[in-house]
C-alpha cells in the first residue's frame, strides 16, 4: 500500500503527515477536483457536453 500512497503523494493528489512511526495521508481535494475536471473535459471523444452534468457538480456556482 505504501508504494501506491507514495505515487499519489508524488502526483500531488494526497499529502502526508508523519507522527512518530505513523504516517497519516489526506486527499488534496483541490488537486483531485482539478484532475477530475481535466479528465471529464477530455473524455467522450472531445464531446464535453456529454459530461456537462458532472462538470457542473464539480464547479462551484460562485
Amino acid at each position: 500500500m505504501s508504494v501506491h500512497l507514495a505515487t499519489l503523494a508524488r502526483a500531488g493528489l494526497i499529502r502526508s503527515e508523519r507522527r512518530s512511526r505513523i504516517i497519516n495521508y489526506r486527499a488534496d481535494l483541490d488537486q483531485l477536483k482539478a484532475l477530475t475536471l481535466f479528465l471529464l473535459k477530455d473524455c467522450c471523444g472531445g464531446k464535453a457536453e456529454l459530461c456537462e452534468p458532472l462538470i457542473a457538480e464539480l464547479v462551484p456556482c460562485c
